[in-house]
């Protein structure tokens, strides 16, 4: 999938696109990812210790085998998404965002490049561009793709400011801080988590907007979304897939062998 056959099947909606987050950068994963069914993969430089020049080898060599990289940056900073989007992002994900002024600057950093400082400005309060150079960004920035973390309860208030603004593509509820911020830390089973989540995503679909979440639940729990609207889906991370299928082989090989399992962590990873 190219990143504006996604771009438009997220506004579409007619289709669910799935996704998992890729925390290692080793040069054996896109092997062995390219082959599993997904549509894009996500890579999380907010809570995830990965440099420029690791994030831009992990963008082209996924984009190079047909999954458009979304990359979420750890600011609200324009220049933060101009340099992944640099580096060979398809989609930039904005954390955290509460307030409709950030996703316009999002929208400017990531819809109207190459124009910067004043002429973006203007462009941005409205000012109509020339014709040709309309149609000069428009295809230069076909395949970008501008998400924003949902994750709060003045992030739901002001949702509808959100929406509206031009260029935004896909919101993306972040089920950890969503569930703290309501008052029921990792507590994703509470009718106030599934609520929001419902409101969220109820509210993206109906503007025209990608909705979207990033869950490490079961399948049978992660369809419950697509129920209230989801059109994208992130299922889990490479470091848990590792975690949960060595913990229960090596739980599974203990018990062949008559021994007591060991007490550990559980390894839970909110990302």
């Amino acid at each position: 999938m190219k990143a504006s056959e996604l771009r438009a099947t997220l506004h579409e909606g007619e289709r669910i696109v799935l996704g998992t987050c890729i925390v290692s950068p080793s040069t054996k994963w896109p092997g062995l990812i390219t082959g599993c069914g997904l549509d894009f993969v996500f890579i999380d430089t907010e809570h995830i210790a990965l440099n420029r020049e690791t994030v831009s080898w992990m963008c082209r060599t996924y984009t190079s085998m047909g999954l458009p990289p979304l990359v979420r940056i750890p600011t609200q900073d324009p220049d933060d998404a101009t340099v992944v989007l640099d580096d060979g992002a398809a989609g930039v994900i904005v954390p955290y965002v509460e307030c409709p002024e950030v996703v316009r600057s999002m929208a400017g950093a990531t819809k109207l490049r190459p124009l910067k400082g004043e002429r973006a400005r203007r462009a941005l309060s409205g000012e109509d561009l020339e014709p040709e150079l309309q149609t000069y960004i428009e295809t230069h920035n076909a395949g970008h793709i501008l998400l924003t973390n949902i994750e709060s309860v003045p992030a739901m208030e002001n949702l509808d400011e959100i929406l509206a603004e031009k260029g935004l593509d896909c919101v993306l509820i972040g089920p950890h801080d969503l569930s703290t911020s309501l008052g029921v830390p990792e507590q994703y089973d509470h009718p106030r988590f599934l609520e929001a989540c419902a409101f969220i995503l109820g509210k993206a679909r109906a503007a025209g907007i990608g909705a979207g979440i990033h869950h490490w639940l079961s399948p049978e729990k992660q369809v419950q979304f697509v129920d209230m609207g989801a059109n994208l889906l992130i299922h889990k991370a490479d470091a848990i897939f590792f975690s949960e299928g060595l913990r229960n082989e090596v739980s599974e090989l203990r018990s062949l062998l008559g021994q007591e399992a060991l007490a550990h962590h559980t390894g839970d990873v909110n990302i």
